[in-house]
């Protein structure tokens, strides 16, 4: 199925969704009169449908249609189920990003960035620290290191604008999966250095390994949050226990 078409639906009944031409709790068109407004089969409504599902947007209802579940939130919602890089959360938040390179050099794994990584001891990295701002609010801190073996070329300039852009668009490589940790942190030294933490003492902290389609570690990445700003969404589906049918949508 050509993605083009399907991810056009995606957007613009997800675009409809967000400025609430589909208010809250109401039900979409019928899939007949979608298929009709975008000329396409049933199958790549579906899919655009499956899309919004996952994300959060919308729950479809066995034999009664597909209705809107979409909140808007005041404050920049990233998204924990998906993968999504720091400039795509911002479009898809209305928000205009900022990214300023503060360090970027090359490292050999010792042991204490084996324990904390997950990259063997002796792997060489690119290591990357960076300000994030949003809105002109320096609000996030990252630490990236990056597998030099199959991210060779990465350059302080592609990390201002977008390293996953670089490595899908240049380097070709498919990013599936990351394994993510959230916890609460005391605030560093280098976190008042950057950001603006008011009163704050402590910083939501994002910690994640991210995988290429042969499941070969390409990323680690501590994303560090100032707590007021952000709040961390995802999508959960209550799973039937053993012996239990599950239902089927056609």
């Amino acid at each position: 199925m050509p993605r083009a078409k399907y991810d056009h639906i995606y957007k613009d009944l997800k675009e409809k969704i967000e400025t609430e031409v589909y208010a809250y709790q109401e039900m979409l068109p019928s899939e007949n009169v979608l298929v009709t407004e975008y000329g396409c089969s049933r199958n790549t409504v579906r899919r655009a449908i499956a899309e919004l599902t996952a994300d959060g947007y919308v729950q479809p209802m066995h034999g009664k249609g597909v209705r809107n579940i979409f909140r808007p939130v005041e404050q920049t919602a990233f998204i924990v189920g998906g993968i999504e890089s720091f400039k795509e959360s911002a479009i898809r938040n209305k928000k205009t990003p900022y990214t300023k390179v503060l360090q970027f050099t090359e490292i050999t794994v010792d042991e204490k960035i084996e324990r904390r990584t997950g990259f063997k001891k002796g792997t060489e990295l690119y290591y990357i620290q960076r300000l994030r701002s949003l809105d002109g609010k320096p609000l996030i801190l990252d630490h990236n290191y990056f597998l030099k073996e199959l991210t060779y070329g990465l350059t302080p300039e592609i990390a201002e604008r977008s390293v996953y852009d670089y490595l899908e668009g240049v380097k070709g490589i498919t990013i599936t999966t990351s394994k993510r940790t959230l916890t609460v942190e005391r605030v560093t030294q280098v976190d008042e250095k950057y950001l603006d933490l008011r009163d704050y003492n402590c910083m939501a902290v994002i910690t994640s390994q991210t995988f290429d389609d042969n499941g070969i570690q390409f990323e680690y990445t501590q994303s560090r949050h100032r707590p007021d700003y952000f709040r961390f969404q995802d999508v959960a589906t209550r799973r039937k226990g053993p012996g239990e049918k599950h239902a089927v949508f056609s």
